[in-house]
């Protein structure tokens, strides 16, 4: 079986095997006659085709585990024996099992695997190329080495897993599984363990299309910031050694790489990442930039610590999706002492709705449809956060901010909270009829910053007159893809009623989703500044 999640590609400069599409591995290709027959050879386990069978071999090891040269050096094989192994494997495939059992010799001793099973397989007339004199011992001792750490490091990780299951069903045993927000509930461990990593893979899967990565490319606002504050900023990329956690297609690399930095480790656990792979490959960045697939809690990072991590980590309402808990590990593990995260801060803002078209469309919608009651969809209308673009004249008050975030700083403790506002009432507005809340980020050039220019609560337009760069996500500014959150309360009355110079006050409270860990449960408790009684409700970002 492939190490799960977890596939590596140019960890090793010295490595022949680190990347079949690097250029600098074909030393000596200038001395091939022009007349030479080129060869096409396939795959053991499915239909694709390489120009050589070490890039074959090599994609069989990254992508299903079969390390043929593991296999020689463990069973000491001969060429018969290689012949006979592929031959077995072929043979296997075939028969529908692509995980043959290579456990022990014994499997493919057989001389009837002599025989070839693919007509004119090119990989058995390549074996010399493959496995010469100098070649016997498989990759260079530095790859063997991070491979031996990475099965101890997956090792962990699945005793770690299996903890945190037994963990929660322990916590769940003896309870009936109830529907509702804050109820799901695991009745067995198979099924635990299922809707966890189903949940997982399913987050994961999602950012393998295009689409995705086609919306938040194209959201200007969010890519300019990064172009333009790691251009503007060469001096702090030049030789050093970034990392970029969730780099998705590649784009914050390839800027980082353009800015001079000397290696840029790109780390995605998504489909996407062979898509990076391609376009570093394609921008002749692959001698800078080096693909790793997998989490960053679980992949081998080729070095001991960077100079700068960056990531694009940021969800609606800011943490949907908990992505900022991965960003904090890495950081935590391999940022060097003085080195930069960006962006270097995020904070979260909220602003009153009243009167506002977004009830009427997403609420009294529904009590009269082409003439016919159809209230029936508003059972869980007010459970739901809403991501759209509010309209800034719909704000009852000046928005405040209820989290502020350091990354240099932040512990992922800090994500689970609840925080106070007060805000002011405003003239012409006068029933509450939801809240909004979006985020600004900022990026600082070194970690002084943070506390000699970015005071707390500024506004990304703050940050921008005191020359930094920065945006926001708020209806303030041009709209984003991540808009803003919008949470609309149910059946508002007398008591969500206002008055120009009124005080609304409250509390905030962001817990993630019991059984979904990358959801949110937002609560909201409100009312007016002098009164001892508030409302309360919760809504679900999932």
């Amino acid at each position: 079986m492939p190490p799960e999640n977890v596939e590596l590609d140019g960890l090793s400069e010295s490595s022949s095997l680190s990347d079949p599409l690097d250029p600098t591995n074909d030393e000596g290709w200038e001395d091939v006659e022009q007349d030479e027959e080129s060869i096409t050879v396939v795959s053991l386990f499915d239909e694709k085709t390489f120009p050589d069978a070490t890039g074959m071999l090599t994609y069989c090891r990254d992508s299903y585990g079969f390390d043929i040269w593991k296999l020689r050096q463990d069973f000491g094989l001969d060429f018969l024996d290689l012949v006979k192994l592929v031959n077995y494997v072929r043979s296997e495939v075939k028969a529908g099992n692509t995980h043959p059992d290579v456990s022990t010799k014994s499997v493919f001793e057989d001389d009837k695997f002599l025989k070839p099973v693919l007509e004119d397989d090119a990989l058995l007339y390549s074996m010399d190329d493959v496995f010469g004199d100098d070649a016997g011992a498989g990759p260079a001792s530095e790859v063997e080495q991070l491979r031996e750490q990475l099965a101890t490091l997956q090792s962990q990780f699945e005793a770690y897993r299996e903890q945190v299951q037994n963990a929660m069903l322990e916590r769940l045993e003896g309870q009936d599984a109830l529907p509702g927000p804050s109820t799901a509930r695991a009745k067995a461990p198979a099924q635990a363990s299922t809707i966890v990593d189903e949940l997982d893979k399913d987050y994961f899967k999602s950012y393998s299309y295009n689409s995705i990565h086609e919306s938040m490319i194209k959201d200007r606002i969010r890519t300019d910031a990064y172009r333009d504050f790691i251009y503007d900023n060469k001096s702090l990329f030049k030789d050093k050694v970034v990392l970029d956690v969730g780099c998705g297609t590649g784009i914050l690399s390839m800027f980082c790489a353009k800015a001079g930095a000397r290696l840029v480790i790109a780390v995605d656990n998504s489909d996407i990442i062979d898509k990076a792979r391609e376009n570093v490959y394609h921008n002749n960045l692959q001698d800078t930039v080096k693909c790793l697939r997998g989490k960053i809690e679980e992949v081998t990072v080729p070095v001991d610590q960077v100079d700068i991590i960056v990531s694009e980590w940021m969800g609606y309402c800011l943490l949907y999706e908990s992505m900022l808990d991965s960003v904090l590990y890495a950081r935590d593990k391999y940022l060097a002492p003085d080195g930069l995260m960006v962006p270097s801060h995020a904070t979260l803002r909220i602003a009153p709705l009243a009167d506002s078209e977004l009830k009427a469309a997403h609420i009294d919608f529904w009590r009269d449809v082409y003439g016919f009651d159809m209230t029936a969809m508003l059972e869980r209308a007010h459970e739901e956060v809403i991501a759209r673009i509010a309209d800034k004249d719909e704000l009852a008050a000046e928005s405040v901010s209820f989290l502020e975030l350091d990354l240099h700083k932040t512990k992922v403790g800090d994500l689970t909270f609840s925080k106070p506002f007060t805000m002011k009432w405003k003239d012409g507005a006068r029933l509450l009829e939801g809240f909004v809340v979006w985020f600004d980020i900022i990026f600082a050039t070194d970690k002084a910053q943070s506390t000699s220019t970015i005071g707390a609560g500024m506004t990304a337009a703050e940050a921008k007159d005191k020359g930094l760069v920065a945006f926001s996500t708020g209806p303030y500014s041009e709209a984003t893809h991540w808009q803003q959150g919008i949470f609309l309360i149910k059946d508002p009355g007398r008591a969500d009623e206002f008055a120009p110079g009124d005080e609304i006050s409250g509390q905030i409270t962001y817990v993630k989703r019991e059984g979904q860990e990358r959801a949110l449960e937002i609560e909201i408790s409100w009312g007016k500044s002098e009164q001892s009684q508030t409302r309360k409700q919760m809504w679900v970002l999932e």
